[in-house]
């Protein structure tokens, strides 16, 4: 699925888009350049899932927990890690198996770490601005 967003008043729509898309599945990866839009993006979701928690990157902190009355959402930001054993040693399993929707900015840094199931978020910046969403679902 692709998704064109022109412009952050759409971003309601195309979170709800991705969330039905993606069905059952709860991990999410989060690809894209630096500025893309991907802390902007898993916002809107952790709101469309019902958070009201403030949602934050959680650069420094790896991952931050947000809290809907459907249960947890574990958002977590890998771009700072030196390496995998980084995410071994935070207990990365517990977060990913609990069945709680886990969004992954920057997973490209635990590559041997990801679940065998999840669904693939590309985030590209066009030209005019818009953000383009191409959605895999694996």
């Amino acid at each position: 699925m692709q998704l064109i967003i022109p412009s952050i008043s759409n971003l309601p729509n195309a979170a709800k888009a991705i969330i039905e898309h993606a069905a059952n599945s709860r991990i999410f990866l989060f690809y894209g350049d630096m500025g893309a839009g991907k802390t902007t993006l898993i916002k809107e979701l952790c709101k469309g899932l019902g958070t009201t928690d403030t949602v934050t990157s959680p650069t420094f902190s790896i991952v931050n927990e947000y809290h809907t009355t459907k249960g947890k959402i574990y958002h977590f930001d890998f771009y700072r890690l030196k390496d995998q054993t980084e995410a071994l040693d935070m207990g990365y399993e517990e977060y990913f198996y609990d069945g709680a929707y886990c969004f992954i900015e920057w997973p490209e840094k635990i590559p041997d770490l990801l679940p065998q199931h999840y669904s693939n978020i590309n985030l590209k910046v066009l030209d005019d601005g818009a953000r383009q969403i191409d959605i895999e679902i694996i």
